[in-house]
C-alpha cells in the first residue's frame, strides 16, 4: 500500500539572489509561465550532489530538498509480485506492504528526481523496489502540488541514464528529452489514479468507485476540493472513447472464435465499440461474418515474433502489438478470440493500463488486458521487441518484461480451462458460476464435436478437457443468429482429424471412452470444405 504522511523534508531557502542555472531548468525554461516565481521539488538528491541541482535567481522561489524513508529491509519485488494470491477469500483479503511516500506543506512547480538505474538492461525489464518508490514519489509530489488546483501544471523531470517508469509516466506525457534529461508534463488526474492503486499484484486492484471514494476520503482531510471534484467526473469512462479489441493473423482458424466472443460480449448487455484487427489471411466472406457479428474491422500487417520458432504456434504472436495503434480509442479491453464474456465486464475501462490476471509465477496473463493506445508506446514496444526476449517466444513472455509494474484483475475476469492436479480437484471439471470471462485453452469448443471434449483423446491436452465447460461456449452459440452460426462449421480435415483421435484413445485404453459416444452433432451432417 502507498501510504502518506511525509516523512522527513530538509528545506532551502535562497539567502542570495545568485543566478544558477542548471542543466535541467535550461531545458524546461521555456515552458514555464512568465513572470512566475516557482517552487522547486528535488528529489533523490545526495547532499553532495545539491549543488549541482539547486536554481538560483530572480524568478526561483525556493528550492525543496525531499528524503525518502529507507525501504525495510523485507520489503522485496516478490512480496510485491507474490506467485499466488487468496482472492477467493474476503476474511483473509492479501494486503501490500506499505510504502511511505513524502509530501512537502508548499506546491511545487516542478519536481526534480534523480533516477536509479541500478541493474538496468535493456533485454530484460527492470524489477526494482527502490526505483519503484522513487517513481511513485515523483509522481506523488507532483499530484500534492495539484490538488487544490484542477489545471495546474506541475513538470517533472528525470535525471539518469535510463528512463522513467513508463507504467507510471506515459511518454505521451513527455516534452522533452535531451541525453539523460526527461522532461514530463503529466496528467494529475491519471497519476493519481496510479497512486491508489495496490502497490503490487499482491493485492486484487479495487473497482474505480472504491478508488474514488478512497480518494475523495484522503484528500478530504487536505481540503481537495477541485481535484476530488474531478476525481469523481473521471470515475465514469463515459467521457472516454473505449473499445473491446481484438486480433486475427496467419489463418482462418479463430473466425469462429472471434464471432462467438463479440456475441458474448453483446450478450453480457455490452453496447460498447469492438475492434478486431486482422491481416490478410482472413477471407472477405469471413470479414463479411466478422462484421456482422458486430466488429468493426481494421486491416493491419502482422509482426513476426522475433524469437521465436519458424513454424510455432507463437510465430507471429507480436500482432498483438498493433492494438496499441488503435489512438483513436483512449482505452481498451484487449481480448483473446479464444474466449467467451459471461457477465458484462465494461467496468474494466476505468482500469489503468496495464491491468491484467495473473498467470503462474509473477507473471499476468495477456489473455484479457487494460491498455491505452499510444504510438510513441507502441515505437518504442517494436524498439525493444528485438532486445528484450520473450520466455515463452510470444507476446505475454515479452509483455511481461516491458510492463513489470501491473495491476491484478481477479482471476474471475480471465478463468483458464485447465484442469491440472496441481490447482484443480474437482473430478467433474466444474468451473465456479459467478466467472466475468472464460479462457478456453487446449483444443477450442468449435474444432470438436459438440457431443463431447474432443481434448480427452489426447493425453498431451486431457488436462483442458470438460464437457460442462465446453457447454457454456455452446449456449453462446446457440444464441448467435443462424447466418453466424454457418462460420462455425466443421470442416472435413477437422472430422477427419477427429475420428483419428478417437481411434488412438481407444487404442490407448483412455479410462473416459469417450469413442463409445455416437457422435450426433449437427454440423457432421454438413461439413465445410
Amino acid at each position: 500500500m502507498i501510504t502518506s504522511p511525509s516523512i522527513i523534508e530538509i528545506r532551502h531557502s535562497l539567502p542570495v539572489p545568485v543566478n544558477r542555472n542548471p542543466i535541467w531548468l535550461r531545458l524546461i525554461k521555456n515552458y514555464l509561465p512568465d513572470q512566475k516565481k516557482i517552487r522547486v521539488g528535488l528529489l533523490n538528491i545526495e547532499e553532495n550532489e545539491r549543488e549541482s541541482f539547486e536554481a538560483t535567481g530572480p524568478f526561483i522561489l525556493e528550492n525543496v530538498h525531499v528524503s525518502l524513508d529507507p525501504l525495510p529491509k523485507n520489503l522485496t519485488w516478490e512480496s510485491l509480485f507474490p506467485v499466488w494470491i487468496d482472492e477467493d477469500h474476503t476474511w483473509n483479503a492479501p494486503m501490500c506492504p506499505e510504502v511511505l511516500l513524502p509530501r512537502v506543506d508548499a506546491d511545487v512547480d516542478v519536481v526534480v528526481v534523480k533516477v536509479p538505474c541500478d541493474g538496468f538492461s535493456e533485454n530484460k525489464g527492470l524489477r526494482d523496489v527502490f526505483r519503484l518508490q522513487v517513481n511513485l514519489a515523483a509522481a506523488n509530489l507532483a499530484v500534492e502540488s495539484g490538488r487544490r488546483t484542477v489545471d495546474r501544471t506541475v513538470y517533472v523531470v528525470f535525471v539518469g541514464s535510463c528512463a522513467p517508469m513508463h507504467e507510471i509516466f506515459r511518454c505521451d506525457e513527455r516534452v522533452r528529452r535531451v541525453g539523460k534529461y526527461w522532461v514530463y508534463r503529466p496528467d494529475l488526474w491519471r497519476l493519481k489514479q496510479k497512486l491508489l492503486m495496490p502497490l503490487g499484484s499482491c493485492q486484487i486492484a479495487p473497482p474505480v468507485a472504491q478508488l474514488v471514494a478512497r480518494g475523495q476520503e484522503v484528500w478530504r482531510q487536505h481540503r481537495n476540493e477541485s481535484l476530488t471534484s474531478k476525481m469523481a467526473l473521471s470515475s465514469s469512462f463515459g467521457s472516454q472513447r473505449v473499445a473491446y479489441v481484438t486480433v486475427l493473423h496467419s489463418s482462418e482458424v479463430y473466425v469462429c472464435g472471434a464471432i462467438a466472443l463479440a456475441q458474448s460480449i453483446r450478450q453480457s448487455g455490452s453496447r460498447q465499440d469492438m475492434i478486431l484487427l486482422h491481416d490478410d489471411s482472413i477471407t472477405n466472406k469471413s470479414r463479411i461474418g466478422l462484421s456482422l457479428a458486430g466488429w468493426k474491422l481494421r486491416r493491419i500487417e502482422r509482426i513476426r515474433s522475433p524469437f521465436s520458432k519458424k513454424g510455432s504456434y507463437n510465430e507471429w504472436n507480436y500482432s498483438k502489438l498493433r492494438v496499441w495503434q488503435v489512438t483513436d480509442y483512449d482505452k481498451l479491453v484487449f481480448i483473446d478470440a479464444d474466449f467467451i464474456i459471461a457477465k458484462n465486464i465494461d467496468y474494466l475501462f476505468s482500469y489503468p493500463q496495464l491491468s491484467a490476471a495473473g498467470n503462474n509465477r509473477v507473471l499476468f496473463n495477456s489473455g484479457v488486458m487494460v491498455l491505452e493506445p499510444s504510438s510513441c508506446l507502441f515505437e518504442d514496444l517494436m524498439l525493444k521487441s528485438f532486445k528484450i526476449e520473450s520466455y515463452n517466444g510470444g507476446d505475454q513472455g515479452f509483455l511481461n518484461e516491458v510492463f513489470v509494474w501491473w495491476h491484478r484483475l481477479s482471476k474471475r475476469v480471465n478463468t483458464m480451462k485447465y484442469f491440472g492436479k496441481e490447482i484443480n480437484k474437482d473430478k467433474n471439471r466444474h468451473l465456479p458460476d459467478n466467472l466475468e470471462g472464460i479462457h478456453f485453452l487446449g483444443l477450442k469448443p468449435w474444432l470438436c464435436y459438440r457431443d463431447y471434449d474432443c481434448n480427452w483423446d489426447l493425453k498431451t491436452r486431457r488436462v483442458y478437457a470438460s464437457e460442462s465447460v465446453n457447454e457454456r461456449w455452446w449456449k453462446v452459440y446457440d444464441k448467435m443468429p443462424k447466418k453466424l452460426r454457418g462460420y462455425c462449421g466443421l470442416s472435413r480435415k477437422m472430422d477427419k482429424n477427429i475420428e483419428r483421435w478417437r481411434k488412438i484413445a481407444k487404442l490407448n485404453g483412455l479410462p473416459e471412452k469417450h469413442w463409445r459416444i455416437q457422435v450426433r452433432d449437427p454440423r457432421k451432417k454438413n461439413l465445410l470444405g
